[in-house]
């Protein structure tokens, strides 16, 4: 792209017409004045002023937000660092530390002192700690020959960008609690820098039992109305200083600076009601070839081989409480994006979104002729020709992840393996000690305390027929030709050999192997033939997906640009990309079919009225239904006496934002966001302002669950409460 090209571009970034779509997008903070975001913001009823939200210089919103873990959202709701997330952001760490004899799944977690807090090793808290703008340093590498235009949009360029300007930076060099990132966004027309301060011991707090932060299950997922506790709460620990540290008994809770205050006044329909958090992704800018191709490769393979795994899993963790703890998580995390592609199939041929895409389409090729604009004429029908090629390929990739890296886990250390082995051939002590190590590193990895081999083993006998069903013979792995010929076709025979005659199918032959390794044993075991066949299938996938992509990926940069030329009185939010955002809207209502009205909030009574005791996902606590019974609700209750458990507002969101605080017009907390609603699950795509709904935790319910269920006063004691 050439300077005028790039003045011009960012020029349109910042201008608005007042007109723009209210609630859509997903705005970048540091932009809420360029692009006259916050204007709309307040015309929509924010009492604050920008630098309240975010500041460069000053505390702001944004310093009591952060990434929780790798992929939600989390607030800060005290002075001490007490962090409220979704029930699902935190039920990893839940997860993990449950037992048979701890079940904190099923009875809840409850803190009464921060003695009893729990260390969360591996769980991490991150804060934006500066964004800056270096849209100008990449385009400058890019004439300079350090990167190429393909390169620069890449992981790679990016993570050693973000590398050489942090060592750059005085303040920042040195500083391991200190990670950089570089982003590009509009496709790459412009680039940021975030500078991120992580916090690594952080402490499981408080967490309902599953019946509530999860009631509901995968039967109510993505769906309204909800009556879901999501909730769960950690603290940050650091060092006597208030600095980042790695857990430590004499850690400290963090001393932070900013928090958020805490509204129980209530909401009505209309108010007022913005989101901060961390958006995963989404694809805004696809052209009408594209969301076929998300549909037909992405989504229909996902579903069907998640769906496969699940029935699996169902079934042993409905016999086994063991079972149920150890893959409670990751049944939890395979589901939710398996509704997820259903709902979002449906979504885009019920709200017609193809054929706005095409619309589009048309419009901007009329735009292109008017500025006779070879670039822009001609490149619609190479991001056409593009997909027509790499559908088929997608499609084999997605069959393949599914598959064989997140449906069975089974695998094998092959390379490290022929370490081993050749450090026992050269004598070298030092060498020998070193890569054993690795390899029981490894194994541990493999065998961890959340993998059983007979699930997996059961996993693998439904999973590998079925991906030879999806997938012609011609681009399968190698290892189904010995399937075919040695064991001809018997797919329950192999998988039985693969997991009892491996090296790596148990400690003792694992030992055994140690004991006396051989380049024979090791090439001969038929689990190390199975991987190697696995990894180099996917490394030729990727080669080829990389050669189609490297176009693709211009072209998008391309289009992006011309459509916000063409569209330059309308603001435009970059796609979401896990990095901190705003979005602004109402508390409100739907009317999502012709006779079908939803409120915008739900109450304790719907829980009563859903309870079913003959179905997990409906069952309802002792405690809660006595609580219910007797109207303890104490000064979370609405003015008509019933309690609140969850509203709906017309925020913009996606994955990321789980856990995201829900704030009013005075910067106060409401709820948290959890979710969204069924008939919109085509919003990652295409925003449909009548449809898209967020689906947040009220948050009364959630401290009358911290107050009366779980009988922690000591944390609402923490609190800032607005009455």
């Amino acid at each position: 792209m050439n300077k005028n090209r790039i003045s011009i571009f960012l020029i349109l970034l910042s201008f608005i017409f007042v007109s723009a779509h209210a609630d859509e997008g997903m705005w970048l903070l540091q932009l809420l004045k360029e692009q006259h975001t916050i204007d709309l913001m307040k015309k929509q009823g924010l009492l604050l002023e920008a630098d309240s939200l975010y500041s460069k210089s000053n505390l702001s919103i944004k310093d009591a937000v952060g990434i929780f873990g790798g992929g939600c959202t989390g607030e800060i709701i005290s002075p001490e660092g007490l962090i409220l997330t979704n029930h699902h952001c935190g039920f990893e760490s839940i997860q993990e530390h449950s037992s048979v004899e701890h079940d904190y799944l099923t009875n809840g977690f409850w803190a009464k002192s921060k003695s009893e807090e729990l260390a969360s090793p591996g769980l991490k808290f991150r804060f934006v700690d500066k964004i800056i703008n270096v849209t100008d340093t990449v385009n400058a590498d890019i004439k300079a020959k350090k990167t190429s235009e393909i390169e620069s949009l890449g992981r790679v360029y990016c993570d050693q960008l973000g590398n050489r300007l942090k060592e750059e930076e005085g303040e920042y060099k040195n500083k391991s609690y200190i990670e950089a990132e570089v982003l590009p966004y509009y496709a790459g027309n412009s680039y940021y820098l975030v500078y991120y301060k992580v916090y690594s011991d952080v402490r499981m707090v408080a967490a309902p039992p599953q019946s509530i932060g999860k009631f509901g299950g995968e039967t109510d997922n993505w769906m309204w109305p909800r009556h879901t506790g999501d909730f769960s709460m950690f603290r940050i620990y650091a060092d006597k200083n208030g600095e980042p540290a790695d857990y430590n008994k004499d850690n400290l809770p963090l001393k932070v600076k900013k928090y958020l205050p805490i509204s129980i006044k209530g909401i009505e329909d209309g108010d007022y009601a913005m989101i901060m958090g961390f958006p995963g992704h989404t694809s805004r800018y696809l052209t009408e070839s594209e969301i076929q191709e998300r549909m037909d490769a992405q989504n229909t393979p996902r579903i069907r081989v998640r769906e496969a795994r699940q029935n699996v899993l169902s079934k042993e963790m409905a016999a086994s409480d063991r079972i149920r703890i150890m893959y409670a998580s990751k049944f939890a995390m395979s589901a939710n994006y398996w509704k997820n592609a259903i709902g979002m199939n449906k979504a885009i041929v019920a709200n017609k979104v193809r054929e706005s895409k095409t619309e589009q389409e048309k419009s901007f090729l009329k735009f292109a002729e008017q500025k006779q604009d070879t670039a822009y004429l001609n490149v619609i029908n190479h991001i056409n020709a593009d997909i027509q090629k790499i559908t088929p390929l997608d499609y084999r990739v997605m069959c393949f992840t599914e598959t064989f890296f997140r449906g069975i886990e089974i695998h094998s250390p092959f390379n490290s393996m022929k370490e081993y082995v050749d450090a026992v051939k050269a004598k070298n002590d030092t060498l020998i000690q070193s890569k054993r190590a690795r390899l029981d590193t490894l194994f541990n990895e493999v065998y961890n305390k959340d993998f059983d081999k007979e699930v997996d083993r059961k996993v693998a006998k439904e999973l590998l027929p079925l991906y030879a069903q999806m997938v012609p013979a011609q681009y399968r792995p190698e290892f189904y030709q010995t399937i075919e010929k040695k064991y001809k076709g018997n797919y329950e025979k192999y998988v039985n050999d693969l997991y009892d005659k491996s090296i790596f199918s148990s400690r003792s032959s694992f030992d055994k192997f140690l004991k006396s390794p051989s380049e024979k044993a090791a090439n001969g075991d038929l689990l190390n033939q199975y991987y190697k066949t696995i990894y180099t299938a996917y490394a030729t996938m990727m080669d080829s997906v990389h050669e189609l992509s490297t176009d693709l990926q211009l072209r998008h940069k391309t289009y992006v640009r011309g459509l916000c030329e063409m569209d330059s009185l309308t603001p435009h939010a970059p796609d979401a990309n896990f990095t901190i955002r705003v979005t602004y809207g109402n508390v409100k209502s739907c009317d999502p079919k012709d006779g079908i009205h939803y409120n915008y909030y739900t109450t304790l009574k719907g829980v009563m009225e859903k309870e079913d005791d003959s179905n997990p996902e409906f069952e309802v606590p002792a405690k809660l239904k006595e609580l219910y019974e007797k109207k303890d609700f104490g000064r979370y209750a609405m003015k008509n006496g019933e309690m609140p458990t969850c509203f709906l507002t017309t925020n913009d969101i996606t994955g990321g934002n789980s856990g995201s605080p829900v704030i009013n017009a005075k910067g106060q907390l409401i709820g948290a966001a959890f979710d969204g609603n069924w008939e919109s699950l085509s919003g990652d795509i295409s925003f449909n302002k009548d449809l898209q709904r967020c689906i947040c935790v009220d948050i009364r319910y959630i401290l009358f669950l911290i107050d009366k269920y779980g009988n922690c006063p000591n944390l609402i004691n923490e609190m800032k409460i607005v009455e």
